[in-house]
């Protein structure tokens, strides 16, 4: 007479034979290859407005969006247009926003900030500088054929001859400029080459804590060319392509939330001044003396904002950098 079998036999053999099954669909998964993230890529000038792109890849907050990144070096602010233009990046962390609203007054959509950085006297990024041991102290001692270089592009050696041109100073007669890339203004300082120039951060932090420079005035678009000392002079922002925005909208939405984050935290958190030494190629002793833009999200301009940066651009078509006006509104994309 057969055994009875025992009343949980049954469901035992029947949850080893649904474990199996299991174990078979999660080993064919396992085989399969994962999902490759997103790549973008984002053209970067070294300012020290480029912080929160470092804090975002150091901190991990571009992976943690499922976007890879590749940094491709700028050294002028025309050839991130062209590269934004061409398809050569998607994204560009630090645009001169002139530069990028010449573009658009030409081609409409190719481009539009994300996000914008707020220069004056106490959020440090453009200034003038002279060696170390001149007896210049003002803008007004630039006189008697002072040699100027200038950081590179149309609209930054446009804004300096602008702000000299304010303190009463005549190009040829009272000094000459050039443009410069940045990574040689420290050497053009240091040679003798040049008496004095314009120049970004964190070059003249650098400069001037070696000793081969001394700072005569810093957020001069502001204080002369908005006619404000505590206006912001959004100058230049993150930007991502159009056609990027277009064909990606969701990778977009990604890399401005993950932007967003750095932008935060390159700002509220002291210590990720830190980035700037690989970065930027900061000393490290210098780090936390670089000082920062005030950076705002699209989404969180004030109606003051949005008046500081018509007020620029329209400077800039008076310059001749913009061929025509345009409605700043109509530049920046919030997410």
């Amino acid at each position: 007479m057969p055994r009875p079998e025992l009343s949980f036999a049954a469901p035992l053999r029947a949850a080893a034979r649904l474990a199996g099954a299991a174990a078979f669909v999660l080993a064919a998964f396992a085989v399969l290859p994962a999902q490759a993230a997103d790549r973008i890529k984002v053209g970067v000038f070294p300012s020290s407005a480029a912080l929160p792109f470092y804090v975002a890849v150091n901190r991990g907050y571009f992976k943690e969006a499922d976007l890879e990144i590749e940094e491709v070096p700028m050294t002028s602010h025309p050839l991130t247009v062209q590269a934004l233009v061409s398809n050569g990046i998607d994204a560009a962390v630090n645009l001169v926003t002139l530069e990028g609203a010449n573009m658009e007054s030409r081609r409409p959509n190719t481009l539009k900030y994300i996000s914008l950085n707020g220069q004056n006297a106490q959020h440090v990024i453009e200034q003038f500088v002279v060696k170390a041991d001149s007896p210049a102290r003002t803008l007004k001692d630039f006189r008697n054929g002072f040699k100027l270089f200038s950081a590179p592009g149309p609209a930054n050696i446009g804004a300096a001859r602008a702000v000299l041109r304010k303190v009463g100073l005549a190009e040829g007669r009272d000094f000459t400029i050039q443009e410069q890339q940045i990574g040689v203004h420290l050497g053009a300082l240091q040679s003798g080459n040049f008496d004095g120039g314009y120049t970004l951060e964190p070059s003249a932090t650098i400069m001037v804590a070696q000793k081969i420079g001394k700072r005569i005035e810093a957020g001069v678009i502001s204080t002369y060319l908005l006619g404000n000392k505590s206006a912001s002079a959004f100058a230049a922002g993150a930007v991502m392509s159009g056609r990027f925005m277009a064909d990606k909208p969701d990778v977009a939405r990604r890399f401005a939330a993950a932007w967003a984050r750095g932008v935060k935290e390159a700002q509220a958190d002291s210590s990720a001044r830190g980035y700037l030494v690989q970065g930027m190629k900061v000393p490290p002793e210098l780090a936390a003396t670089v000082p920062l833009p005030r950076i705002v999200m699209a989404e969180d301009m004030t109606p003051a904002d949005v008046g500081d940066f018509q007020k620029f651009l329209d400077i800039g078509t008076e310059l001749g950098v913009v061929k025509d006006r345009i409605d700043g509104k109509a530049l920046v994309r919030a997410f």
